[in-house]
């Protein structure tokens, strides 16, 4: 019931919201002469921070329409080559000169927790006057029917499967946070396979690979708490009459109270200063506050079926690092990758995922050439900062571009001649 009440307190606030909207008009209204008072700013302020804190934020836009290379503007287009029920797969079409080299392919798996996909559009702006991106764009487990069917961690891992299959040979991967799990989890269900659309390089950053190495809070909590206890307490049923009405969900709403409790001062004194902003007429301060907030929180629903099965395999169990994952009941071998290069990426002040849970993913990988692994800290930054940022486009991006240039050809090798044990 409680999904319920949410939706009927959204409802109810409707007509305040509508009335806050209307005054916040009336009072920035420049022939209107309070408009250019003090008091006039303070009503308008605090119209607009009611409206904006009772607001459902709709799915953002990627809005990359040109991107700088070779000196030169290039138009990009967002084009969907790939869809399923839960994903649709965005390629960033350059308008590049017919005669210039092709860029290496590269598929961005965004992170399916709680956020959209264009939480990443700084990393997509960053690589692609060096790439041929395409992106997985998830979609809002609200917004499918049930008809269409569960979606687990094991339909994940098969969707990025596809998705490189899609793409043909030689596509180099990037997983950001959540999703290296089953980014390193299907590289290691095709290479056992042979599958010849491995990727070429595989970068993970910043991701839960082994969550015993410097736990943090949030990893804590999933341990103490364990599967059954979220199972109960955080599994809504999807209400009447949203598309995937009785679908079981980890809703949105709940997972930015997460993310918002972590921080809540942070996140009050913003909220703060966005108010003496409007007041002040500050638009630059009030412009980034808007820009920063329309996109964090802006969320979407989970399947609890995925969301379950991730918390036991990756923060309870721990069960890659442990060589006990499963895929479709096939056991994940992590020593079965000896083609695909690992690059892994962690932040120094990496509150979601500790400093060496990334990194972990060199011990599993026991059949990749050390001269095909490479591992880089940035100084200085948190979880965001390794995937966004200034830091990241001048010191994580040149890595990354490098990296995948360094091994972006590769030859087959014999079959694995090592097995990990498991720890």
């Amino acid at each position: 019931m409680f999904y319920q009440l949410y939706e009927m307190n959204y409802a109810a606030l409707q007509p305040f919201r509508a009335l806050s909207d209307a005054t916040k008009i009336l009072y920035t209204n420049p022939l209107n002469p309070w408009s250019h008072t003090p008091v006039g700013r303070m009503i308008a302020a605090s119209a607009e921070l009611f409206e904006r804190t009772t607001r459902r934020y709709g799915k953002p836009e990627f809005g990359i329409h040109s991107i700088k290379t070779d000196s030169r503007n290039v138009p990009v287009a967002e084009k969907i080559v790939w869809s399923k029920p839960f994903c649709n797969l965005i390629h960033f079409e350059r308008d590049l000169p017919k005669n210039r080299r092709p860029d290496p392919k590269l598929l961005i798996v965004a992170p399916m927790s709680g956020h959209y996909a264009t939480l990443l559009r700084g990393t997509v702006e960053a690589m692609l006057p060096h790439a041929d991106v395409y992106i997985t764009d998830w979609v809002d487990a609200r917004m499918v029917p049930t008809a269409a069917g569960r979606f687990d961690l094991d339909d994940y891992i098969d969707y990025i499967i596809e998705m490189l299959q899609e793409l043909g040979q030689d596509t180099h991967i990037i997983g950001v946070c959540q999703p290296s799990v089953p980014v390193l989890a299907a590289a290691a269900v095709m290479e056992a396979r042979g599958d010849r659309c491995s990727p070429a390089t595989m970068t993970l950053m910043g991701g839960p690979i082994d969550t015993r190495r410097n736990p943090t809070a949030v990893n804590l909590l999933a341990e103490k708490k364990g599967t059954a206890w979220f199972r109960d307490n955080v599994v809504m049923q999807v209400p009447w009459p949203l598309p995937g009405f009785g679908r079981d969900v980890y809703p949105g709403f709940l997972q930015l109270s997460g993310f918002m409790s972590m921080n809540l001062d942070r996140h009050i004194i913003a909220h703060k200063d966005f108010y003496m902003h409007l007041v002040k007429n500050d638009g630059d301060g009030a412009e980034k506050h808007r820009e920063f907030y329309d996109e964090y929180l802006a969320v979407m629903d989970l399947s609890a079926e995925f969301y379950l099965q991730t918390v036991d395999t990756v923060f309870v169990r721990h069960s890659l690092p442990k060589g006990q994952m499963t895929h479709r009941g096939q056991p994940v071998d992590c020593s079965a990758i000896r083609n695909t290069a690992l690059f892994t990426v962690e932040g120094e002040n990496d509150d979601i995922s500790g400093l060496g849970q990334t990194e972990a993913a060199h011990d599993l990988c026991v059949n990749i050439p050390a001269e095909r692994k490479a591992h880089y800290m940035q100084p200085k930054v948190g979880h965001y900062g390794v995937f966004n940022g200034s830091r990241f486009r001048s010191e994580i991006v040149p890595r990354i571009v490098d990296f995948m240039h360094s091994h972006g050809e590769r030859k087959l090798s014999a079959p694995k001649l090592v097995r990990s044990s498991g720890s």
